[in-house]
């Protein structure tokens, strides 16, 4: 056989082999990094959040000025479950705020910004607050138990709830789960449990901006 014809009978076994490499390559990409193949049901609307979606594409106009730093979840999903304890020393779960739409804002009483975004959290529960909406503010403080409500009375606070982790457990599920970084965070969550968008960091949560993006989602 000729040189010419060897190659010509390589040839076929060639582009056969380039074809397996390259499949073999994109399954590693999806195993390793996620990357999702055309169809593929990651992409698809989680089952638990069917309305969080068009939540979210219905208020990407109004996040910006005060609330400029919200992240919208781009494929929203529900929580992991979070439990804490009520200012009486029991134990309630985030699951049951469901229902409602919930602010629910983690903070520490040696946290600068916490501190200073904590009036606002507390005129938008009393501005806002209702059998549809809540904001939640979850202390997580493990030393010095008695400073969080110390310090809620010392600012004034009316309308906030004092509700305690003294584990940080909530923050530890929340921070395996790609939820939060550091203090404050801030996490809109819909009536559903899902998740619609975080804020890393203190916001003015009183302000105009933050008013109309809480009325859109009652809306």
């Amino acid at each position: 056989m000729t040189d010419s014809h060897s190659q010509k009978a390589r040839a076929p076994r060639l582009s056969r082999s380039f074809a397996v490499a390259a499949l073999a390559c994109v399954g590693l990409a999806v195993i390793l990094y996620g990357i999702m193949m055309p169809g593929s049901k990651e992409g698809a609307v989680n089952p638990a959040c069917p309305g969080a979606a068009a939540t979210v594409a219905r208020l990407k106009p109004l996040v910006h000025g005060e609330i400029a730093a919200l992240g919208l979840a781009s494929q929203p999903r529900p929580l992991p479950v979070l439990t804490f304890d009520a200012a009486d020393g029991k134990k309630i779960s985030l699951a049951g705020f469901k229902g409602r739409t919930v602010l629910l804002n983690l903070w520490a009483t040696w946290c600068v910004p916490c501190r200073q975004e904590m009036p606002a959290l507390d005129r938008l529960q009393g501005l806002r607050g209702s059998k549809d909406f809540a904001v939640v503010a979850v202390n997580i403080d493990t030393a010095r138990l008695d400073r969080p409500k110390a310090f809620l009375t010392e600012i004034g606070v009316k309308n906030l709830a004092l509700y305690t982790d003294s584990t940080a457990a909530a923050f530890q599920s929340l921070k395996q789960a790609g939820k939060v970084i550091g203090l404050p965070t801030t996490i809109l969550i819909g009536k559903d449990g899902c998740e619609i968008g975080t804020m890393a960091g203190p916001a003015q949560w009183d302000s105009p901006d933050a008013l109309a993006l809480i009325d859109a989602i009652q809306g």
